[in-house]
């Protein structure tokens, strides 16, 4: 798997179990729940393979059991790349600061973060991911905030520039992270409230992953009927 060879390489001799045991987790956290689609960045295309390869695996070996999940992917956004380095993945451990929106980000540092985020000297909003990944990195996440074809934002951004471009783009992201960090903040500051909603999650989750776990079990032989 690329994302595993990738971040292997980065720890040279010493390679920690979780970075092996991570995607049949993920696979399991998947299959537990008898998810028909995923929605996923292309980026998570191998560990959606990997999910799909071990239902169909199980499902031959011990009878039909999980439901072997499909992969969906946005048509904007799909993988948002570092504002700083925008030929690789954006990503919060990443050192640089600029290169990674938070949701709970500060308008004020959203601004910021987008005012600098590289691009190119040719100052023309267009989608070209080979030759122009800055500025077709800002279009996609742009694209999947409002839904609107790379081809309209080219042409709603004709003869503006990158300034105007980022200005926007950076409005519409402090707007739709808004109610999001409200609510955050809503539950943050009301441990009671907070411990009610994770405590009737977990019921849910318990119930639901339970049914799956003893169908599992009953049809490998597990436990008796």
């Amino acid at each position: 798997m690329t994302q595993y060879k990738d971040k292997a390489q980065k720890r040279g001799e010493s390679v920690p179990t979780a970075l092996l045991t991570y995607p049949p987790l993920m696979a399991a956290d998947i299959l537990l729940y008898g998810t028909n689609y995923v929605p996923v960045g292309d980026d998570q295309k191998q560990h959606m393979e990997l999910t799909r390869i071990l239902a169909e695996r199980f499902n031959r070996l011990f009878g039909e059991t999980f439901v072997v999940p499909d992969i969906k992917i946005g048509e904007g956004g799909a993988r948002v790349m570092s504002l700083q380095e925008p030929t690789k993945k954006m990503s919060k451990s990443d050192e640089n600061q600029n290169a990674t929106i938070r949701l709970l980000d500060a308008p004020d540092v959203i601004v910021k973060k987008l005012k600098r985020a590289q691009t190119d000297s040719d100052n023309c909003v267009r989608y070209d991911k080979e030759n122009k990944p800055g500025i077709s990195n800002l279009m996609g996440i742009y694209r999947a905030i409002t839904k609107d074809s790379y081809e309209k934002i080219e042409e709603m951004y004709s003869g503006k520039g990158y300034g105007a471009f980022k200005g926007d783009i950076a409005d519409l992201l402090v707007d739709t992270l808004k109610p999001i960090q409200d609510h955050y903040n809503e539950l943050i500051n009301s441990p009671e409230l907070l411990d009610s909603i994770l405590d009737e999650g977990a019921a849910k989750a318990h119930a639901k992953a339970s049914e799956m776990y003893r169908k599992v079990e009953l049809a490998m032989g597990l436990c008796r009927r």
